[in-house]
């Protein structure tokens, strides 16, 4: 099984999710603005929530993390390695915060290098790689910040009230990473 630590910031702790933040995600998943950035449709039981908890937590091909503040633990969102693939040394990265009250605040910029520092310092993966909405220019500045660079586009990937919306692809190479975190 893939171990993962706990991964600690100035602000946030990263934990590996568990059956016990099943409510806080079911919750999360009200947040109209929240579901909207992710491209989120579809509705979940929180039975689902459960098992897909319990199933991410024994997966050897994803780093699911709860991010919780440091100062008293509150659950703040998720973000996640996925779709790792050893002999390529990649993952697909994705982040949500579970409500819009933290959007603004550092949470999710600080949750981004420490699952990037994990992925390449400790997992040894080459690549990261993401998609992000063309409404989303706040997450994309988040990204380019933290050394994502944008190498394509999906046109017209996401239909959301009735118009089309494109995906940016970005992704983050080791030596990127390692140029900016000197």
């Amino acid at each position: 099984m893939l171990e993962k630590p706990i991964l600690t910031g100035n602000r946030v702790v990263l934990r590996p999710i568990t059956e016990a933040d099943a409510q806080a995600m079911f919750d999360s998943l009200s947040d109209a603005e929240s579901m909207r950035l992710t491209g989120t449709k579809q509705t979940f039981t929180f039975e689902q929530i459960v098992q897909h908890c319990q199933r991410i937590a024994q997966a050897d091909d994803r780093a699911d993390y709860a991010i919780t503040r440091k100062d008293n633990g509150t659950y703040v969102g998720e973000v996640v390695l996925n779709g790792i693939s050893w002999s390529n040394r990649s993952a697909g990265f994705r982040i949500a915060l579970a409500n819009a009250k933290w959007f603004g605040q550092g949470y999710g910029t600080e949750a981004t290098r420490l699952i990037l520092d994990f992925g390449f310092r400790t997992l040894n993966l080459h690549r990261i790689d993401l998609e992000v909405y063309d409404f989303n220019p706040r997450a994309q500045h988040v990204y380019e910040k933290v050394g994502f660079v944008q190498e394509g586009v999906l046109r017209d990937a996401l239909l959301w009230d009735g118009r089309y919306h494109n995906a940016i692809l970005m992704s983050i190479l080791e030596d990127e990473y390692a140029a900016r975190s000197k």
